[in-house]
């Protein structure tokens, strides 16, 4: 079976209002362009660096301005929209980085909590701390559509890759990687990870992205894209703006490259031993 899949690029502000009025106009856009399964990327409702600001326009997930957007448009487009992710506030003060899959009838199908915190120290002095704000989830999940078993990853998640294999195994053949990565990490390794992840696991991968210079001046890559199996970049966008990238998945393709190379099957376990070198004159024990 094949569908036609959209990823969003979008340069969201510090506003959720119009961050969901721009994400609602590219949905649209894409939905008019033949797409059935739309993603939007990592902070959908707001790229707020500002701690204080960013706490200032949370919501609860009932309250949360780009979910009861999603979930209008997903039932009023006939589609499947997923939030690739975007803040909500949690009772114990914490925020969640929780991605939404809206189905037609825009009810809640499935939502994920990004698990892996970005805390890093980079080049040039910048420096990340997603576990002072944010907690961690926990749970994997797959959820079954009617065209496609779909994995959901966020962001930092694809520097995991026991992550994605562990969906693989279990049967997914599409990975969501929604991101806002940054623009050094991104120069260095968005499209070789993104490939890799799809190679290693001989599945479609669909990733929406941050793209620009944002109002809180944080830069973010771009460079949407939808990959297949065999690790071929299908569709991209730019590095900065906008863009609806849009490509046919054909589902088939992932049995195609399993067979031609089973490496899913064909893991095995090991063990791991660390040898000692022995010193000067000595043999190991």
């Amino acid at each position: 079976m094949s569908f036609k899949a959209a990823a969003i690029q979008m340069c969201s502000g510090v506003d959720p209002v119009k961050n969901a009025a721009d994400m609602a106009r590219l949905v649209r856009d894409a939905a008019s362009q033949g797409a059935v399964y739309v993603q939007t990327p990592e902070m959908t409702g707001a790229v707020q660096k500002d701690r204080p600001g960013l706490r200032a326009v949370l919501r609860d997930e009932a309250g949360d301005i780009i979910v009861k957007t999603a979930a209008e448009l997903a039932k009023e487009l006939g589609i499947y929209l997923h939030i690739g992710s975007t803040a909500i506030a949690l009772d114990d003060g914490k925020i969640a980085n929780r991605g939404f899959l809206f189905g037609p009838d825009g009810k809640l199908i499935n939502r994920y909590d990004k698990i892996h915190m970005f805390d890093v120290d980079l080049d040039n002095g910048e420096s990340w701390r997603e576990s002072a704000v944010y907690r961690p989830g926990s749970e994997a999940r797959i959820t079954s559509l009617p065209f496609a078993e779909l994995g959901f990853s966020i962001c930092y998640d694809v520097r995991f890759p026991q992550l994605f294999r562990a969906q693989a195994v279990a049967g997914a053949q599409v990975m969501t990687v929604p991101a806002a990565f940054t623009r050094q990490t991104g120069e260095a390794h968005w499209e070789i990870l993104l490939r890799a992840r799809a190679i290693e696991n001989g599945m479609f991968v669909i990733a929406a992205a941050q793209a620009g210079t944002h109002e809180d001046g944080r830069e973010t890559f771009g460079h949407s894209m939808i990959i297949d199996p065999w690790g071929k970049v299908l569709a991209s966008a730019g590095g900065t703006g906008e863009a609806v990238v849009i490509a046919e998945i054909d589902v088939a393709a992932v049995k195609s490259a399993h067979d031609k190379i089973p490496n899913l099957k064909n893991a095995r376990e090991f063990s791991l031993e660390k040898i000692a070198t022995p010193a000067a004159g000595g043999v190991a024990a």
